[in-house]
């Protein structure tokens, strides 16, 4: 597996790259942003770690040049900036995961191959696809077999957060964090109340169930077809 490391930070840089590569994968650093995006959009990885602030060009724009070039390759944010708005931010712009500095590199390690395990999103242009479900990402629309969907503004940020994160298992205490920007309180069920709902809507009028329960755990989006197989 090959990754692409681009952080302008000498010593997180140089940690990251010795940290995967004893960890088994083949690794790229770009220190600068125009590196970056160059080997981004000539080179092919299976990831792309990407810190924001760096010169030349932030990691907002290189994210969003390489979703607008229809690739699919995960992009997993590292960087300082921690504000609900930043990890909303690069959420929307595509990228797949937002890891805040400072991080442990047992739980980034974690992160990467959880990201390489997934099944791939489409990401095109402005849309996120699984299966025969469409986000319309600026319009904040949903259709399942060309059906519109309609949902609350809640319910669709959690409907991205499950595609984005396709085949992850999401615990409650994250679920409200991303979706709520609040502490989870393990006496009250909004969370599952709110899947209830998502579900009434994603998946009851449908054959093929796309959201399941991992109990004692939390929940997750799966295309039940990549599964098929096994």
């Amino acid at each position: 597996m090959k990754i692409l490391v681009v952080e302008d930070e000498t010593k997180t840089g140089d940690y990251l790259k010795q940290g995967l590569t004893e960890s088994g994968f083949s690794v790229d650093l770009a220190r600068t942003g125009l590196d970056g995006h160059h080997l981004a959009r000539t080179g092919s990885y299976d990831l792309v770690i990407l810190d924001v602030m760096l010169p030349d060009i932030d990691g907002w724009k290189i994210v969003s040049s390489i979703r607008e070039a229809e690739d699919n390759t995960p992009v997993l944010f590292l960087t300082a900036k921690d504000s609900v708005e930043d990890r909303v931010k690069g959420l929307e712009l595509g990228a797949d995961d937002y890891l805040v500095k400072p991080f442990a590199f047992a739980e980034l390690l974690a992160r990467v191959r959880t990201l390489l395990r997934r099944p791939a999103v489409q990401h095109s242009g402005d849309k996120l696809q699984i299966s025969n479900l469409v986000l319309n990402l600026p319009k904040r629309r949903v259709t399942r077999s060309g059906k519109l969907i309609r949902l609350t503004n809640k319910e669709f940020s959690l409907l991205e957060l499950l595609v984005r994160r396709q085949g992850e298992v999401l615990p409650r205490s994250l679920i409200a964090s991303q979706v709520w920007d609040m502490n989870f309180d393990s006496d009250t069920n909004v969370i599952d109340v709110a899947i209830r709902r998502l579900r009434s809507k994603i998946d009851d009028p449908f054959k093929s169930k796309l959201i399941h329960t991992v109990r004692g755990m939390g929940y997750t989006l799966e295309d039940p077809s990549e599964n098929s197989d096994e």
